[in-house]
C-alpha cells in the first residue's frame, strides 16, 4: 500500500483521510493539535463545554451524501435536531423577528412585513433550490483544474439562471423592500468575504439551504460531528498522530521524500495538506518549489477574522434563542470596516450562540452556556486591551437590548481572535473563513490543489476549492482525494 500523509485533522483533512483510506491507501493524519477538528475542537472548563468554531448546521444533505459513501448515515454517528425558530434577529430591543422554521411560516412572516411579498419568496427560493443542486451537487465538486470542467451542458444552459455577474445586494432588492427582510436575506453571506453589493447573486442558494433546508444541531455539540467524522477514519484506517507538528519537506526531484514531523523524517509517497495553504507553501517548501509567490497571497482578498468570547453564566437568560444575531447598528459601515478600509471596527454587529437553549448538556444546571462572535478584519493588531475594549462595548449592548444583567453573573471568560488562530491553526493574516467568495477567486481562479513543481503534494481546505465553510471543506477533502486517486492511477 502506498502511504499518504495528511496534514490537519480538520473537515478537510479528515475527509480527505478517509476517502482515500477507502480506495485502500495506508493514511497517517497528522494533527498538530492535541485533537481533531481544527477550528471545530471543543474545550471544557468550570462543567461547561464549548465548540471553539462553527456553530451553525446547514447543508445537511452534504453531511448525509458524505457518510452514504462509506455506506453509513449521519444517524449512525450524531443525532440531529432542527431548531424552530431558526434564529432571533434583534434591530434593537423589543424589535425582533424570530425565524421560522419551514416555508409556509415564513410566507407568513414576510406578509406580515411586506404585504404581498410570500409569493415572491417562494419565487426567490425556487431560484435559489436551482442554484443550490446544481452548485452543491455539481459545481463544487470541480477540481477547479481546468475551464473545460465547466463544459456542461446542464451547467452551460442554467448558467444565467446562477445570476453569478448580478450582486446578492441588487437581486434580493428585486424581490423584496422591507429593510428587514433585505437584512435577513443579505446576513448569510456576511462570512463570504465581501459585502452583499460584491458577492454575487449565486449565493442566495445559501438562503435556500437556510429557510428550505433549516437550521439543525447534533445534539451534544458541533463537536459531535468531528467525533462522528473520527470515527468513520478510524474504521477506514486512518492512523491518527496527534501533537505532530509538521515544520518542513525534503524535496528529492521535484517530490517530496520526507516530512519532518516534530524534528524527525518521515517517509511517505503522498502529502495531502489540509493545513492552512499560505502557511505549507511558504514555510514548509523551499523558494523554488513554491507554486505561488509571498505577492501572490498578499494580493489575494480574505473573508473575516473573529474576535470570540466564550462565556460561562451562572443563571439562565430568557432573551436568547440557540442562535440571536444582533443588528442594532448600521453593517454597511461595520462591512466597509472589514473588506474594504481593515479596521477594528467602530460599532460591530454581533451573533451569539447560546447551545445551553437547546442542549442541557452544555452548561451545569441553571446555567447558560454562551458563544459571543463579532467578525473582524484579517490582519488586525490583536491585544488583549483591544479584545477589551469590544467585550465592554458589545455587553453593554447585549445587556441594553434583552434586558438583563449579564458580566455579573459571568463565572468563566475565555476570549479568541487574531494571535490564536495563527498560533494554533497557522492561518494567514489570523483569518477565520478563508478566501473571499469573490468572482475572481471562484473555481479555478482560486489556489490549486496541485502543486505543478511538486509532483507528489496536493492541497485540501479552506483556501482551495471549493471555498470556506463546514460543508464546502468536507467537500474539499473529497475533492482532492479523487485527484489524487485519479493521478495515482493513471
Amino acid at each position: 500500500m502506498k502511504k499518504i500523509a495528511v496534514i490537519g485533522a480538520g473537515f478537510a483533512g479528515l475527509s480527505a483521510a478517509t476517502c482515500l483510506a477507502k480506495e485502500g491507501y495506508d493514511v497517517t493524519l497528522l494533527e498538530k493539535n492535541s485533537s481533531p477538528g481544527g477550528r471545530a475542537r471543543k474545550f471544557e472548563s468550570n462543567g461547561f463545554t464549548f465548540d471553539m468554531g462553527p456553530s451553525w448546521y446547514w447543508m445537511p444533505d452534504v453531511f448525509e451524501k458524505y457518510f452514504q459513501l462509506f455506506g453509513k448515515t449521519v444517524a449512525d454517528y450524531y443525532e440531529l435536531e432542527r431548531l424552530s425558530p431558526s434564529y432571533r434577529i434583534y434591530f434593537d430591543k423589543n424589535d425582533f423577528l424570530d425565524i421560522p422554521a419551514g416555508v409556509e411560516p415564513l410566507c407568513q412572516l414576510f406578509e406580515s412585513l411586506e404585504p404581498g411579498s410570500s409569493t415572491h419568496l417562494l419565487r426567490f427560493l425556487e431560484e435559489g433550490k436551482f442554484k443550490y443542486e446544481l452548485g452543491i451537487n455539481n459545481l463544487v465538486y470541480k477540481p477547479g483544474l481546468a475551464l473545460n470542467e465547466f463544459a456542461d451542458l446542464k451547467l452551460l444552459a442554467g448558467i444565467l439562471k446562477l445570476h453569478v455577474f448580478q450582486s446578492v445586494s441588487s437581486y434580493v432588492r428585486k424581490f423584496f423592500n422591507e429593510p428587514r427582510i433585505i437584512q435577513l436575506l443579505e446576513f448569510p453571506v456576511l462570512f463570504l468575504g465581501a459585502t452583499a453589493q460584491k458577492t454575487p447573486a449565486l449565493y442566495s442558494l445559501m438562503n435556500y439551504a437556510d429557510m428550505a433546508l433549516g437550521t439543525w444541531y447534533p445534539k451534544g455539540g458541533m463537536h459531535k460531528i468531528i467525533e462522528g467524522l473520527t470515527a468513520l477514519a478510524r474504521e477506514q484506517g486512518v492512523k491518527f498522530e496527534f501533537n505532530s507538528e509538521v515544520s518542513s519537506f525534503t524535496i528529492d526531484e521535484n517530490r517530496i521524500s520526507e516530512v519532518i514531523v516534530n524534528g524527525q523524517p518521515k517517509k511517505f509517497d503522498y502529502v495531502v495538506a489540509g493545513a492552512d495553504y499560505h502557511h505549507v507553501e511558504q514555510t514548509m517548501l523551499p523558494k523554488s518549489h513554491r507554486r505561488y509567490k509571498e505577492s501572490y497571497w498578499e494580493k489575494r482578498s480574505m473573508a473575516p477574522s473573529s474576535l470570540i468570547f466564550y462565556l460561562g453564566l451562572n443563571k439562565k437568560l430568557a432573551g436568547l434563542l440557540h442562535h440571536t444575531l444582533f443588528f442594532d447598528e448600521d453593517f454597511s459601515i461595520h462591512a466597509r470596516e472589514i473588506y474594504e478600509d481593515p479596521k477594528w471596527p467602530t460599532s460591530p454587529q454581533f451573533y451569539v450562540s447560546c447551545p445551553s437553549q437547546t442542549d442541557p448538556t452544555a452548561a451545569p444546571a441553571g446555567c447558560e452556556n454562551i458563544f459571543i462572535l463579532i467578525p473582524v478584519a484579517p490582519g488586525l493588531q490583536d491585544e488583549e486591551s483591544i479584545r477589551e475594549k469590544y467585550y465592554d462595548l458589545v455587553m453593554a449592548r447585549f445587556e441594553r437590548i434583552i434586558g438583563e444583567s449579564i458580566r455579573n453573573h459571568v463565572v468563566f471568560k475565555r476570549s479568541y481572535a487574531h494571535n490564536d488562530f495563527i498560533s494554533d491553526y497557522n492561518a494567514f493574516k489570523g483569518n477565520a473563513y478563508g478566501l473571499a467568495n469573490t468572482i475572481l477567486q471562484t473555481a479555478h481562479f482560486k489556489p490549486s490543489i496541485l502543486n505543478k513543481k511538486v509532483k507528489n503534494l496536493f492541497y485540501t481546505g479552506q483556501l482551495t476549492v471549493p471555498g470556506p465553510g463546514v460543508p464546502p471543506s468536507l467537500i474539499s477533502g473529497q475533492v482532492v482525494a479523487a485527484q489524487l486517486i485519479k493521478r495515482d492511477r493513471d
